[in-house]
């Protein structure tokens, strides 16, 4: 069997093994336990790819494939890069959405009769790491697994990084949605499941039996120490925590490591956060533009955090607006403290630029991976977090109080971590020089003997020239050899007969003496078992932080809180935001309203209010292209969203009721990916929201209708519009072009027109972006047109055809929906037999009951 893994030559089972060489044997034995990921296989001061997977990452990697030597008699492709640049080419690959599995050399070259011992000691995938060289310091790695039945699923994710886990169970049609709001970078799913539609992140196939609710009811209760799950609320997500199981179990096997830093489990409910769709979400660019791009966003504007920790968390806010007021009422009034006191606004950042990433380091202490570098910079953020905690320690709001609370770590993780590591230790424990001088007597005799080394040598080469004559007579040491007496070829005749030929160089000999041997034995042993006394001392101190960590997550919590809390109040004064009111009623009072992003983009620009109540819950917003009507709707949203963030807003007044989401649609584009044209995403999108839409949600419906025959757009944008009124009940800006629909609050109760204007000057037009209460009374196309570039032969032609329209217009009788009536309800028989329709099933019926059937259902026709 040869596929792209199992190239020619190389073994397609256990029994083809014994065509190969002793060494391709132990790779293919490993490859064949990591089909699905790419192996890289220590060998010296390289780890190479062989077969398929070198073919796959040459060019991926952008580095050289060869073919050398024979195995199993063919040429061994392979590509290898450096194991001291690993890293960075590890990141590129699970940037391309590649796992890795690590194969390190376990055994001593010296005692191996056979090759090396070997093992894979770490799996890298894109949704489980941990290493701060591949993760992306402002934005969380999650893991999610999903577990799907006929009409629900249940989604578990986890922060391996965070030491959380989320459990949520939804309507399948609802999956989509909170993927786009999690925003995974890699999903697990079952064998025999579809694969996640549309899910952009890297997805893995797992056995259908990882699944099982019972193995992740057992899994989550020996996580968490508890005898079931009750105490979580778990009972709710039943799929979520077959899902759990599974996940956990892959994250397990590619650390190599028990889990015990994830000590969190939060079980989602759909009333827990402000319902933000896929579409909404890139309609209102929170944390991405339409065009993909990272920036200008609402996150990047917002984005001023001192430290990775508060970037992802002011990131996690934006994607997650909570429902409950209190929470976000909690935020405004510590980031309100920060705002009033701006000496200590300004020191926070000071102080925080100068700490670590505890989060992640006590996640890698937990998973023992963690490097001396970061135990020294764990070291000395804990010393500073005294100074951090007094920053905030005569603050009044429960926030900032509890901050200062979880700063105050038990000081013995610092003294231990001040006794133990060097103050500048190296890279990596085998480099040496890691554990400070004075903690431990064996590791410091040894070390003397090394450091003895160099005045020995000296001492040594001062008496073997007053005892040899040779003034030129140098003792010196390299890797490869060891300690060496070197002699000039002119000097050889004059040489004791203790030296033995240890080299032979072009100009020179080098000797070995007795005495030197017996040193170069001592100094090599003590420097060997200085680094394995060393090695062993290390993973001693990082067994012993496992009780701090809770406490850690603690502080690293306060730290990122503090952060986006002083960043956000720095911002707030510069901008001139507001601290939003909130009402329990669903309502929008917004005074001075500004759209942020589209503010910082333009020299001036136009504030607006907004009115919603009772009395007024759909708005119909005309005017021309480039009015400000889009702007006008997504800053609306945009200031509602931030309010329930518990970030302050862009207006000089808001008070934001009650709500329970945010919809949009605006604009729209082919999918062709999905075989769907403009005006089959516009009425997706449309449905979307007639079905979900509840009094409490905000509702933003931008010209829909376009993607079809005028009079098709039109009726489509009356009754939609209609819909949203008088069964939805939400608030709704309306936004549209056919002016028609501005008949709609003479007959529709809370419905208002607003508009925005604009002059003729000259030849020109001038947009005052400023809204007004009525109907706009044009929509300025062809001035539009015009400014666009299109040529005036083809505006005169449109003019002239305008005119000729409108005099049709004119010559018609009444509105267009004047006299239509609304459709009534279906009657009670018409009702009845729907639901008998709906109720049957035609392939479990004989031909009796077909027959018996048709009698019924004509009587029902009667009845009717």
């Amino acid at each position: 069997m040869h596929n792209e893994l199992t190239p020619a030559g190389a073994a397609s089972s256990v029994d083809d093994y014994a065509a190969h060489t002793p060494m391709m044997q132990q790779y293919l034995r490993i490859k064949a336990e990591h089909t699905d990921k790419l192996v890289l296989y220590r060998m010296g001061d390289f780890y190479e790819l062989f077969y398929g997977d070198a073919q796959r990452a040459a060019p991926l990697l952008d580095i050289t494939l060869t073919a050398r030597g024979q195995s199993a008699g063919s040429p061994i492709p392979m590509a290898g890069v450096p194991y001291h640049a690993v890293e960075q080419y590890l990141a590129k690959l699970v940037r391309l959405g590649h796992s890795v599995a690590i194969c390190e050399q376990i055994g001593d070259p010296a005692v191996s009769k056979g090759p090396v011992e070997r093992k894979v000691t770490r799996v890298v995938t894109p949704g489980t790491l941990v290493d701060a060289g591949l993760l992306d310091g402002k934005r969380d790695c999650l893991l999610v697994a999903l577990h799907s039945t006929a009409s629900r699923a249940g989604v578990a994710w986890l922060n391996l990084a965070g030491g959380r886990l989320h459990l949520r169970d939804v309507p399948l049609a609802e999956v989509g949605a909170l993927l786009a709001r999690i925003d995974p970078s890699e999903i697990l799913h079952a064998e025999d499941s579809a694969p996640v539609a549309g899910a952009s992140a890297p997805t893995h196939a797992l056995p259908p039996w990882r699944f099982e609710r019972a193995t992740g009811v057992r899994r989550l209760c020996a996580q968490f120490g508890t005898r079931d799950l009750a105490a979580f609320g778990a009972d709710d997500a039943p799929l979520a925590v077959a899902a759990a199981g599974a996940l956990l179990d892959y994250a397990q096997a590619t650390q190599q490591a028990s889990l015990a830093h994830i000590r969190t489990l939060i079980v989602e409910r759909s009333t827990d956060y402000l319902a933000l769709d896929l579409a909404t979400r890139r309609n209102l660019e929170v944390t991405e533009t339409l065009r993909g791009e990272a920036a200008p966003t609402l996150y990047s504007l917002l984005d001023g955090c001192s430290t990775g920790a508060g970037s992802r968390l002011l990131r996690s806010w934006l994607s997650n607006p909570v429902r409950a007021q209190s929470a976000a009422i909690e935020r405004h009034a510590a980031i309100a403290e920060l705002v009033a006191a701006p000496q200590r606004r300004t020191a926070l950042p000071k102080a925080l630029r100068t700490t670590v990433d505890i989060e992640r380091i006590a996640s890698r202490i937990a998973l023992r991976s963690a490097r001396p570098r970061d135990l020294a910079g764990l070291r000395d953020t804990l010393q500073r977090l005294p100074a951090l905690a007094a920053l905030v320690g005569d603050c009044a709001s429960p926030l900032l109080i509890a901050a200062a609370a979880a700063l105050a770590v038990d000081s013995r993780w610092a003294e231990l971590l001040t006794r133990a590591i060097a103050a500048e230790p190296a890279a990596a424990v085998r480099e040496g020089n890691v554990i400070a001088s004075g903690y431990d007597a064996e590791l410091d005799e040894l070390r003397a003997i090394q450091d003895n080394c160099g005045a020995f040598l000296v001492d040594l080469e001062a008496r073997e020239r007053e005892r040899t004559g040779i003034t030129s007579l140098k003792v010196e040491f390299n890797r490869v050899h060891g300690f060496y007496i070197e002699v000039s070829n002119a000097n050889v005749q004059r040489i004791p007969d203790d030296y033995r030929r240890r080299q032979t160089m072009k100009n020179a000999e080098r000797y070995i003496t007795p005495e030197l041997k017996t040193f170069e034995d001592k100094a090599l042993s003590a420097q060997e078992r200085a680094l394995a006394r060393e090695r062993r001392l290390y993973d001693e101190i990082v067994a012993a932080l496992d009780p701090s960590i809770e406490a850690l997550q603690r502080a690293a919590l306060a730290l990122a809180s503090l952060d986006v809390f002083s960043a956000h109040a720095e911002l707030a004064t510069a901008l001139r935001w507001t601290q939003p009111r909130f009402s329990t009623e669903p309502m929008l009072a917004i005074r001075g309203g500004r759209h942020p992003v589209v503010e910082g983009q333009v020299e001036h620009f136009i504030a607006n209010d907004l009115t919603f109540g009772a009395a007024r819950r759909m708005l119909i917003v005309t005017g021309p292209n480039m009015g400000g009507k889009s702007t006008y709707m997504r800053q609306t949203a945009v200031i509602a969203l931030l309010a329930y963030c518990g970030l302050f807003v862009p207006a000089a007044d808001a008070e934001i009721g009650a709500l329970d989401a945010i919809h949009t649609r605006i604009g729209a584009a082919d999918d062709l990916a999905g075989g769907r044209s403009t005006f089959m995403v516009e009425m997706t999108e449309a449905a979307y929201i007639l079905n979900r839409a509840t009094p409490n949600s905000l509702v933003l419906i931008d010209e829909i209708g376009r993607g079809t025959s005028t009079f098709d757009g039109l009726a489509l944008a009356w009754a939609i519009a209609r819909e949203l009124a008088l069964k939805n009940r939400c608030l709704t800006l309306f936004a549209t072009h056919y002016f028609e629909l501005t008949a709609l609050p003479a007959e529709l109760e809370a419905c208002a027109n607003v508009h925005f204007d604009a002059v003729e000057h000259k030849d020109g037009i001038v947009f005052l972006h400023a809204v007004e209460e009525g109907p706009a009374n044009q929509s300025y196309g062809l001035q539009v047109a015009r400014l666009a570039g299109v040529p005036a032969t083809v505006i005169r032609g449109a003019r002239t055809h305008l005119a000729r329209l409108d005099h049709f217009s004119a010559r018609r009788d009444g509105d267009l929906f004047a006299g239509i009536a609304p459709p009534a309800d279906p009657a009670p028989a018409d009702s009845t037999l729907r639901d008998r329709l709906k109720a049957l099933d035609p392939d479990a019926m004989s031909p009796r009951d077909a027959h018996d059937l048709l009698y019924e259902l004509r009587r029902l026709a009667d009845d009717a």
